[in-house]
């Protein structure tokens, strides 16, 4: 599974990003765990949203419950997460993560950085 990030970049408090994850996830007859995770510097990388393949229904970490969107387009196969009133503890680099577990595994919520299968290189994100 191959995973592409982009659009981050440096915004002010209060303003959004859109994160686009193009990966070939989607063309597996295999379901995936389509998650963001999120790596300040000298802090350990935390999961930050996820959602499965074939299912939609999302799953968010309380940071940033309310705050983000984390969506997918099958057809185009890209894993999208919105982010508004975005905040400085936002800072980070953003990787996209792909892991082939089972729908309810993904929707339990459980989904640490350990059992993630497959990284994108990552993007930053600066929030002042």
């Amino acid at each position: 599974v191959q995973l592409v990030e982009s659009g981050g970049g440096s915004v002010q408090a209060e303003g959004s990003l859109t994160l686009t994850c193009a990966t070939s996830a989607y063309t597996s007859p295999y379901t995936y765990c389509m998650g963001w995770f999120r790596q300040a510097p000298g802090k350990e990388r935390e999961g930050v949203a996820s959602t499965p393949t074939r299912d939609g229904r999302p799953i968010y970490a309380d940071s940033v419950k309310g705050r983000s969107t984390i969506s997918q387009d099958n057809a185009q196969y890209t894993l999208y997460l919105q982010m508004d009133g975005l905040r400085p503890e936002d800072t980070g680099t953003y990787y996209c993560a792909a892991a082939a577990v089972p729908t309810q595994y993904c929707l339990s919520g459980y989904f640490p950085p350990g059992n993630v299968g497959y990284w994108g290189q990552g993007t930053q994100v600066t929030v002042s």
